[in-house]
């Protein structure tokens, strides 16, 4: 199996999602599935804020149908031109990439349903503005699900400095408490937490932030195990209040 299979695998994906979706669009990123539990529904409109290659988007697009809609914005023109190309490999109509920062989305205020996310707002500056924007642009009574790393403790410096990490996801991570304060302070309802794990670092061990990791730490690779305590995956629901 590719490694973007086992890992996407491992954080909740299934054989079947995997077969889904265009190849190319898996990259093996992410820490969790939002999918899974946003209760997407059939004609709905999706943004997923982070979409890379589009593997999550081409998976909301399946559940949203012809009627529906999914709106996928990434900073990185690499992505979105990887993600278009993918779409027009599989011949997705109700779906689209557009360039742009989280802190600034290019979508109409209340124009979405549901808001996802999966391991991307964690590497964004200033969380609180991405998560008003999130609010800004989801309709009275919709949803945000996001999957995404959070810290249960202050990570070494070394950590906090290494530009590798932070390309990794983590030392740009941001206390728990300060994540759920973030999304309650733009207005969201209900902020529950409905799944939390340790971070599986040791499945980093190819990435440049498990490498940063190791090369910092007396035992090499196998001291990543000492930090597992330290990063948790969390998957968050939030709703925007209904007028």
């Amino acid at each position: 199996m590719a490694p973007a299979e086992a890992i996407s695998k491992n954080i909740g994906y299934t054989e079947d999602d995997l077969k889904a979706v265009p190849s190319g669009a898996n990259l093996g990123l992410g820490c969790g599935n939002p999918i899974a539990l946003a209760s997407i529904k059939e004609g709905e409109t999706v943004l997923d804020l982070g979409s890379g290659t589009g593997f999550d988007s081409f998976l909301a697009a399946a559940k949203v149908g012809k009627s529906g809609r999914v709106i996928g914005v990434d900073m990185t023109p690499e992505m979105i031109e990887t993600a278009r190309d993918n779409a027009a490999k599989g011949n997705y109509s109700n779906v689209e990439f557009r360039l742009g920062e989280l802190e600034n989305l290019p979508v109409a205020d209340d124009s979405v349903d549901v808001v996802i996310s999966n391991c991307v707002i964690n590497l964004v500056p200033d969380k609180k503005t991405a998560f008003k924007e999130a609010f800004r642009v989801l309709k009275p009574g919709g949803r945000l699900m996001v999957s995404d790393i959070v810290l249960k403790r202050e990570l070494p410096d070394f950590v906090m400095k290494s530009i590798d990490a932070y390309v990794g996801c983590i030392s740009g991570a941001a206390l728990k408490d300060s994540y759920l304060e973030a999304i309650k302070s733009a207005g969201f309802d209900d902020v529950t937490v409905i799944d939390e794990s340790i971070f599986p670092l040791d499945f980093m061990a190819e990435d440049p932030a498990g490498q940063a990791i190791a090369r910092n730490l007396d035992e090499g690779a196998e001291g990543i195990n000492k930090l597992e305590d330290l990063v948790s995956s969390i998957k968050v629901r939030a709703t925007k209040p209904s007028l």
